[in-house]
């Protein structure tokens, strides 16, 4: 299969959960967490990402298919000045804005839109880092990098999370389903689901910025739908034994070569593009410059770049990311 074929899940006919889980049962160490009864779903948080901004406002009119036993869900357009718009952001990008300098900044209408706005959610689904805040947040996002289906992990210490994250796996195969990990701590950054206990975020494309497809649409659908099963399943007392979660760890930013005044002079190469989870080998083509020299990637060893020639990241100085390949260790979790 070609770097350029999509990445993306096949509609899932099959809705049982996936096997590896089982009924209350004893495992030492086993990590207890409270019931995870207050669910939010954001769309809209870059308001051209149109997958998360269509099913959002389709729940918000009838939530049926989003409900679960012993769970509140509740869907919610983060941005909605920016989806009127179908631009990804008014001020500032929302995405950016949950730092404690802008959530403790003195309210007013001085401040950029996106600010006054995560002020405001941080009040409804927080306040972060707070007992109150919401359990679980699913951020929902589209990408125009051939990254397919990607969940994306916060902390490596987050269990819950990464127990979640492998009953998806599971539950979707053979479909992929990838999980990017970003907590570096120079990369990292201050997202909207950040207000949650349990953050989680889901690119999925290739998908145009403003446009709807139906395969993405419905691979970010029953993405959502497995989550919250198994939420769900956790409420009801099912214990989820050990497991290990392959991770793509998130370790540094490459920006497009420019020149002195700062302009861009090369392009992601055509060996690279479109090659998301594909290894990146010392020597490899990186960047074809405009009058068509090959500039090679010069790490010290085999790395995997993602977000590729995303759309949204010119204006973040970034052409793709690198991510190095690792395993995780999740502890048996159960509720308290």
């Amino acid at each position: 299969m070609s770097c350029a074929t999509q990445r993306v899940l096949r509609t899932v006919t099959d809705l049982s959960g996936p096997a590896g889980t089982l009924p209350m049962s004893s495992y030492n160490n086993s990590a207890r967490f409270n019931e995870a009864r207050r669910v939010a779903i954001f769309g809209g948080t870059h308001g051209n990402e149109m997958s998360g901004v269509t099913l959002v406002n389709l729940w918000v009119k009838n939530s049926a298919e989003i409900q679960r036993k012993r769970v509140e869900t509740k869907p919610f357009i983060t941005n909605p000045k920016a989806v009127e718009k179908c631009t990804r952001y008014v001020d500032t990008d929302l995405n950016r804005a949950f730092s404690p300098e802008n959530l403790s900044a003195p309210e007013g209408d001085d401040l950029p839109y996106e600010v006054q706005r995560a002020q405001e959610i941080n009040r409804i689904f927080g306040p972060k880092g707070s007992p109150e805040a919401y359990d679980v947040i699913f951020d929902l996002h589209n990408t125009t990098s051939n990254m397919g289906c990607t969940l994306i992990l916060e902390s490596s210490k987050d269990h819950f999370n990464l127990q979640m994250m492998n009953y998806i796996k599971k539950a979707i195969a053979p479909a992929s389903c990838l999980v990017l990990l970003n907590e570096h701590p120079l990369l990292k950054y201050s997202t909207s689901r950040s207000i949650a206990k349990h953050p989680v975020g889901l690119e999925v494309g290739p998908q145009p910025q403003g446009v709807l497809r139906s395969n993405i649409f419905e691979a970010m659908r029953v993405i959502l739908k497995h989550a919250l099963d198994f939420i769900e399943l956790f409420n009801e007392g099912m214990e989820f034994p050990p497991c290990t979660v392959e991770v793509f760890w998130v370790s540094e930013r490459i920006d497009y070569p420019r020149d002195a005044n700062g302009n861009i002079i090369a392009m992601v190469h055509p060996n690279l593009q479109d090659c998301d989870w594909e290894p990146l080998n010392p020597g490899d083509p990186m960047f074809q410059t405009f009058d068509g020299k090959t500039i090679h990637y010069q790490g010290p060893g085999t790395v995997y770049p993602t977000f590729i020639n995303e759309a949204a990241y010119y204006e973040k100085q970034q052409a793709f990311v690198i991510t190095r390949r690792e395993t995780l260790v999740a502890s048996a979790i159960r509720k308290a």
